[in-house]
């Protein structure tokens, strides 16, 4: 018998953003170099690899978010144990929102998402380190 999702990844992330600040490139290039900001990647190494990197952001794969946040984790990163506003963002901007939404369920805050993600990034023009040969 074949399953029935009664919940779709469209849905799933419109409720996100309804849960979360939503920066556009433009506002989250105000925000980029800034000291109490933290960009949270959260692409697989792959996509990294491939499509290059935001300078400075800090790597943290999606499936790790929830890991490396609580502090009572045994894989917790104290990155995520600053006083400052954390940026997710991953390729397209659905990913972070997901993200996001859960890491601001937990209790960091603030944290927001750049719409469009990576993506929007590099098309706008912001600063990305070209991907390395490997």
């Amino acid at each position: 018998m074949p399953q029935t999702i009664t919940t779709s990844v469209k849905s799933l992330v419109e409720a996100a953003e309804k849960e979360l600040e939503n920066l556009t490139v433009e506002q989250a290039r105000a925000l980029h170099g800034r000291d109490d900001v933290v960009f949270v990647d959260i692409r697989d190494i792959r996509e990294l690899q491939r499509d290059g990197k935001m300078p400075g952001a800090f790597h943290c794969p999606r499936g790790m978010v929830e890991f490396w946040i609580d502090p009572q984790s045994p894989y917790h990163k104290d990155v995520f144990a600053q006083d400052k506003k954390y940026v997710f963002f991953c390729a397209g901007g659905l990913r972070s929102a997901l993200a996001a939404q859960t890491a601001q369920r937990m209790g960091l805050k603030p944290v927001a998402h750049i719409r469009g993600g990576f993506g929007a990034w590099k098309k706008a023009g912001a600063p990305a380190d070209e991907p390395q040969p490997r």
